[in-house]
């Protein structure tokens, strides 16, 4: 059954993305590309989920952040100090922990999740400085070169997206942001959004399986390029010179003035999360508790959104019983950001099925939401105003097809339980 209803959300997924096509006849003629970038998605996903050496592989990994995150708390409890030490003792974000001989509810988020995320960045900056990253992006691009059928440029950016953010990754191609086209620029645009920021990654591991964290980043990197044959084909004869991309942006600055700047942006990561969970939180709330007034009605606002993309939740292979829930959880996302959805999705998990924990846990992994919309185009605009004004055009188009990335990740892990 699960294979049935994975290959009814891959077609269902497809027609989503083609009735949004710039060019459907021309999206046909890549179905050779679309098909060799499913296949990967299904090997990675079968590699991870069912093999003893795909484990072993995520088992590497969740340890070297959990060693990370280790050191990040011990930065934590210098400055925090005893609530610090609470907060790492209580399990989960928004735990009741005692403090003062008094029973208080302390968010643990702000010290598990995000204080983690300035460490997080200094480490960046220290391999961006020593040419480590730029160079494993570079050796991944050129692998996504050869197999996605896209210019190097794209596929470049597709390496660039998964490990640096979509801020970060459009500073190395501010030389080639003047000379791209529309339909090329979506591209890049819609691969920053389908992606998330290395810096965040163990925010994530605290919060979801990492196995799925670690999942959805790969899929996510074929998933976009698969989206992106359908929704924003097209066919240019292009000469891509390597040097056109800034590969060492940190040219020119000392070793501590790049560390320095790489924490300081890991602070205001922090903050900018933190400030969007406080208005979003409080503003579903508010939403909550209006819908709750009309007469006769027992839903709230959230309880209508599950119902609205709940037909979504089941033809992508999510349980009926379980689809409202998980429909809900997903419009959280479009709407909010990812870090709101996962915390509801932190307190109802427990009553969903492991496959519906699974599908849900890597759709949430993504920058795709409505928010990113600004971030991207300001990002965009700041290095070049035309052609961030293009991209907030094509602002709603680009969430769609981002999201869309997060529906067939979310499909293709359905395969297999």
């Amino acid at each position: 059954m699960s294979i049935v209803m994975g290959i009814v959300g891959i077609l269902f997924t497809f027609f989503l993305a083609w009735i949004a096509s710039s060019n459907r006849k021309l999206a046909f003629k890549k179905w050779k590309n679309i098909l060799v970038l499913l296949a990967l998605q299904l090997f990675f996903a079968f590699l991870f989920l069912n093999t003893t050496g795909g484990q072993t592989v995520i088992g590497w990994f969740a340890d070297a952040f959990d060693r990370l995150l280790g050191f990040a708390r011990e930065g934590g409890m210098f400055v925090f100090g005893d609530l610090m030490s609470l907060s790492t003792e209580s399990g989960t974000p928004g735990e009741a922990v005692m403090l003062d001989g008094e029973a208080t509810v302390l968010n643990v988020f702000f010290f598990n999740v995000l204080v983690p995320i300035i460490f997080i960045s200094a480490i960046i900056g220290i391999l961006s400085y020593t040419r480590i990253l730029p160079w494993i992006i570079k050796i991944i691009g050129i692998i996504l070169n050869k197999i996605t059928g896209m210019p190097y440029i794209e596929s470049y950016n597709g390496a660039a997206s998964m490990l640096l953010g979509q801020s970060e990754v459009f500073i190395s191609l501010k030389n080639v942001l003047p000379k791209m086209s529309t339909q090329r620029l979506y591209t890049l645009a819609a691969q920053a959004m389908s992606s998330i920021s290395l810096s965040i990654v163990g925010a994530f591991f605290t919060m979801l399986d990492p196995q799925y964290v670690i999942i959805a980043i790969v899929l996510n990197l074929f998933g976009i390029y698969v989206i992106v044959h359908i929704i924003n084909p097209y066919e240019e004869i292009i000469v891509d010179s390597d040097s056109e991309i800034s590969t060492n942006p940190e040219e020119g600055k000392s070793f501590f003035q790049v560390l320095g700047d790489y924490i300081i942006d890991g602070g205001k990561v922090v903050l900018v999360v933190a400030a969007m969970l406080i208005g979003f939180i409080a503003l579903i709330g508010l939403l909550n508790n209006l819908f709750l007034l009309i007469p006769g009605s027992n839903l709230t606002f959230q309880d209508i959104l599950g119902y609205i993309f709940m037909p979504i939740a089941f033809l992508i292979g999510i349980p009926w019983a379980e689809a409202q829930t998980a429909g809900s959880l997903m419009a959280t996302k479009l709407i909010t950001n990812e870090f709101v959805a996962i915390l509801d999705f932190i307190t109802v998990a427990d009553g969903l099925s492991e496959k519906t924990q699974a599908m849900v846990s890597v759709f949430l992994i993504s920058f795709a939401n409505f928010g990113s919309i600004g971030i991207i185009a300001g990002s965009v605009k700041g290095l070049h105003n035309e052609s961030g004004d293009r991209v907030a055009k094509f602002g709603l188009k680009l969430v769609y097809g981002a999201s869309l990335v997060s529906v067939l990740t979310a499909t293709i892990v359905g395969f297999f339980f």
